[in-house]
């Protein structure tokens, strides 16, 4: 009797083995046929794909050469080793975003149309959350959300460049900008005089005038050395264009202090970038958006916008970081995100409630 089954075992398996094997030969041929479809991506397996592919290793004794096609038997043995020391596998890459960052990207991107990717991942920084540009993208273009492009400025010549990074910290632009008001008398147009520290990119307005004449130059000069004391910079060099409205009275000023005044060619605004840069800033992020019909309305709101750029907004400056301009800003992780508008929406900023 006992021969008899031995001999029914040895005919079922001779009967089975074959089409078994067959099988298997089958199935690795259909794999290496679509791993040479991928030959330079590399697979990456989740840490419940690299247990289940141990779990099955352990059957045949984990001699798993010649049979793994996803991952080489010497990273199969290093899972092996990591499994039998009792160190669970991570999951590989970045961690996802969580929903409640995908949730305040989309708000921050839906209420102010006009930020590109940077300001709003600058935003995000100093709400104590992080996401690159490339993410807060990808965020809200599925969302359907396509903020306004980010402008991009001209690289100055290298020389200038050099020069100006050499100096930064004891370096002060300046300009004129102007904006029309409608009084009773017609249209006539203010300007305001700006002054940037290029290290710190602080800005300095003076108050709008309708006649820029020397007596109220020169009184802007003192009044920019008077801010610049305040805020514990040294200048050294002032840069400013070839407008007729500087002064020679304006110039002494400045020498007086020991500052060289550096005049810029003809026509070479990129020469004066970084005054230009906050120029166009300040039109275009404000300005733009109101029609003034009073100096002390112009005023009111260039004093609002020039603090809010000071010290709320974060910039984008590759020496900067995404950062507001405060020295002594730390940002809150906790408490709820609450949104602070002023001129009338014009000016948006996130801050956190601290706990």
């Amino acid at each position: 009797m006992h021969s008899i089954l031995s001999l029914l075992l040895v005919f079922l398996s001779q009967f089975f083995l074959p089409r078994h094997n067959a099988q298997l030969r089958l199935l690795k041929a259909q794999i290496e046929i679509l791993r040479a479809r991928i030959p330079t991506q590399r697979i990456i397996l989740s840490p419940a794909e690299k247990a289940e592919l141990l779990r099955i290793g352990e059957e045949c004794g984990h001699e798993v050469d010649g049979l793994m096609e996803v991952a080489k038997p010497a990273t199969y043995k290093r899972w092996l080793a990591q499994m039998r020391v009792g160190r669970p596998f991570k999951a590989v890459g970045r961690p996802r975003l969580t929903q409640e960052l995908r949730d305040i990207v989309i708000r921050i991107g839906s209420e102010n149309r006009l930020w590109g990717y940077k300001r709003i991942a600058g935003e995000l920084k100093k709400l104590g959350l992080y996401a690159g540009a490339n993410s807060v993208k990808r965020i809200l273009n599925d969302a359907g959300i396509h903020p306004s492009p980010e402008k991009r400025k001209k690289k100055p010549a290298l020389p200038w460049t050099t020069f100006i990074r050499a100096h930064m910290e004891t370096m002060v632009a300046c300009d004129f900008f102007s904006k029309t008001v409608f009084t009773l008398r017609g249209p006539r147009t203010a300007y305001v005089l700006m002054f940037i520290h290029l290290g710190s990119r602080r800005v300095f307005c003076s108050a709008p005038t309708y006649n820029p004449d020397t007596a109220w130059v020169t009184q802007q000069a003192r009044n920019t050395l008077m801010w610049c004391e305040k805020q514990g910079i040294t200048p050294e060099f002032l840069i400013r264009d070839a407008d007729t409205k500087f002064s020679a009275n304006f110039d002494t000023i400045w020498t007086s202090e020991a500052t060289r005044v550096l005049q810029i060619p003809h026509r070479a605004p990129d020469a004066n970038a970084f005054a230009e840069s906050f120029i166009g800033t300040i039109k275009r992020e404000c300005l733009d958006f109101f029609v003034c019909f009073s100096r002390s309305q112009l005023d009111y709101i260039v004093r609002t916008w020039v603090r809010h750029y000071n010290v709320e907004r974060p910039h984008r400056g590759r020496d900067i970081g995404n950062n507001v301009l405060q020295v002594d800003f730390r940002p809150v992780r906790d408490g709820p995100i609450r949104r602070r508008r002023q001129l009338g929406g014009i000016v948006t900023s996130y801050t956190r409630d601290a706990a």
